[in-house]
This record gives structure tokens, C-alpha cells and sequence, in this order.
């Protein structure tokens, strides 16, 4: 298998899927290659789909190389070919193409063999090929297509299924008041919900108000936690209610629940593990929660291991849990999940 990652993670993607027991044969600028099979008694990998660092897996890739466009482009074409012919394609599929690191030229050079090899698939398959699509698909989970990534110039992975993280690059908007809320804009994605009219969410360490605005926007209330101003959009917005109080203090009454909670601080990953997260999931204060943790001083495969561990709060409190290292993290991960009533 091959394992995509963001660049400069590989280290932390080796460690997690070492972990796992997956062992690592083969690495470079975002990505991993692995020996083994992806399946247990024909079904794929259960272990797959809950891992943090990768943002896509592709599933027995096959080798192809080349020195020219049309040399590449002829075998890419053929991986798809020799596999698809007893299949039937009703609907659009993915054909996506992505190239590692940042190598100058690579992905002009990755587009022209994309285009190429879907030349060759309309002179051989026409409506197969009209239904190819360049569109990510959204959310988690496995996907049928034709992928390819490309190493280097001359070396790329074909595969029909990927297994994708959820992470996705998110459009900015001018009136949010910082980066982050790219970061809840992507984690929605992982989550498969956002936040609705008339909802209620809170966002503990709301400043400078990135989440909130992102909540706002969709019409919920929002109650952001913070001693710090409020900026851009976030700030005399109608929709949002801002409290100057300590994030790890602030507590709704016994027996109320915000449908949402938030919380992205720059603290202790273990503080905020232990004095808000905990209490918040164990008392059911929200029923669902958008967590980030930074691991930048500590071990994030261990603390992985903590988190996924059945006795951990996680284990006990929620469901539908995922924790991921989103396009927009740096050193970081988001956990997304809902609370057991």
C-alpha cells in the first residue's frame, strides 16, 4: 500500500503505522509505501480507516515508469484497462492524479499524463472515460476509481481503490478572522455535519473568533469563551455572544447541552485532555465537539495510543470518533465525534 501524507509528517506516518503493523518498505517527500495485503478475509483493512496521518491510502498500487508523458500515460492507461473491463460504470468516477513534495515541474508534468491516459481510455472505453471526474471525493471512506501518484518524474502508483482520511485543502473567507477556521471549515468534512440554524455551540478560547464566525455563518448561536477580543466577522457579529472567561472554567448548568463544542487552544495536550475535554464528554455538556490537541512537545503516536485507548474518555463517552491530521493542522491533530446520550 502507499500512504499519503502531509509533507514533512512522514516521520509521525512511519510511527503510526508501525504501530499499527504495518511496516514501512519505502518513503519520500508525503508519502510511505508498505508491504503486505489491505485485506482481511476480503474486506479491507478496518485498520485503515481509522488512522490520523494518512489523507489517502492507495490499495495494492502497481509501479508504472517511464521517461516520457506518452510512455507513462500509455501504462496508466492499461492498469485501468486490464482491471475494468467486467466492471460497471454508471455514475462518475474519480480520476485523480497527485504528485509528491513540492518538486518543481512535477505536476505539469503529472497533468499532461493525466490527460493523455484519458485519451487513450476514450479511444478504448468512450462512455467509461466521459464519466471520469477530477473532483475529490468528500468525507472518509473508500472510493473506486483511478488513482495515481507520482514519486518523481519518471515513477508513479496506479491504483483502482483509495481510502481516503477526509482532509481536504478549504476556501478562505475574507471576513473569518484567522487561519484556523480553515481548520473547523475542514473538519466538518470528517465529521459528515456542521453546525444548523438555531443550533447552540460553544467555542472555548474562541479568540480571535475564527470558529465562531464559521458557526455563525450557518445561522447557529454561538457562545465564544475567551478574554480576548473578538476580530473580523466574529466581532459584533448577531449570532455570537462573547463571554470574557477561562476556557477551562466555564461549564454549562447541570442538565443543559450545546449541541456543539469547540475548542482549538495553544495548550498542554494532556491539560487539555484531562480538565476539559474529560469533563465535558463525561457529563454530556455537547453532543457533538470539534477537539484539537497540539502535539508539538510531545509524542503524537503515543499520545494517539492514549486517546484510543477503551478506557480513555473517548472510548467510554463517544462514537463516531475520528482523529486526523488535517491539511490545515500543522503540529496537531483535530478529533471529531459525538457523545454517547
Amino acid at each position: 500500500m502507499l500512504f499519503r501524507c502531509q509533507p514533512g509528517f512522514e516521520s509521525s506516518l512511519v510511527a503510526e503505522l508501525g504501530s499499527a503493523g504495518f511496516a514501512s518498505l519505502e518513503q519520500g517527500s508525503g508519502w510511505v509505501r508498505t508491504g503486505g495485503t489491505p485485506t482481511t478475509e476480503g474486506t479491507t483493512d478496518s485498520r485503515l480507516g481509522e488512522l490520523c496521518f494518512p489523507h489517502a491510502i492507495l490499495l495494492t498500487p502497481v509501479e508504472v515508469t517511464g521517461d516520457s508523458v506518452n510512455g507513462l500515460a500509455e501504462k496508466v492507461a492499461q492498469v485501468f484497462l486490464d482491471s475494468a473491463r467486467q466492471e460497471r460504470f454508471e455514475a462518475p468516477w474519480p480520476f485523480l492524479v497527485d504528485t509528491a513534495g513540492n518538486t518543481e515541474g512535477l505536476g505539469r508534468r503529472a497533468d499532461g499524463v493525466a490527460r493523455a491516459a484519458l485519451e487513450l481510455l476514450k479511444k478504448r472505453m468512450g462512455r467509461v472515460a466521459k464519466l471520469a471526474s477530477d473532483q475529490r471525493p468528500a468525507g472518509p471512506g473508500e472510493r473506486r476509481g483511478l488513482f495515481v501518484y507520482f514519486a518523481d518524474f519518471q515513477r508513479a502508483f496506479v491504483s483502482r481503490s483509495c481510502v481516503f482520511g477526509g482532509q481536504r485543502r478549504m476556501a478562505d473567507d475574507p471576513q473569518a478572522p484567522s487561519r484556523s477556521y480553515l481548520k473547523i471549515e475542514e473538519a466538518y468534512g470528517i465529521l459528515g455535519r456542521e453546525p444548523s440554524p438555531d443550533e447552540r455551540v460553544v467555542d472555548l478560547g474562541a479568540a480571535p473568533g475564527g470558529w465562531s464566525y464559521s458557526a455563525a455563518k450557518r445561522g447557529a448561536h454561538v457562545v465564544a469563551v475567551d478574554n480576548g477580543p473578538l476580530k473580523a466577522g466574529a466581532a459584533n457579529n448577531p449570532n455570537i455572544e462573547h463571554r470574557r472567561a477561562d476556557a477551562f472554567s466555564f461549564f454549562p448548568p447541570a442538565g443543559e447541552a450545546y449541541d456543539w463544542m469547540f475548542c482549538d487552544l495553544l495548550e498542554e495536550p494532556h491539560h487539555v485532555m484531562r480538565n476539559l475535554l474529560e469533563p465535558w464528554l463525561e457529563r454530556a455538556a455537547c453532543r457533538r465537539f470539534v477537539v484539537i490537541l497540539k502535539f508539538g512537545r510531545a509524542n503524537p503516536v503515543a499520545l494517539l495510543e492514549e486517546l484510543r485507548s477503551p478506557k480513555a474518555v473517548l472510548g467510554r463517552c463517544a462514537r463516531n470518533v475520528r482523529i486526523r491530521h488535517l491539511f490545515h493542522n500543522r503540529e496537531e491533530f483535530t478529533i471529531t465525534g459525538e457523545v454517547v446520550p
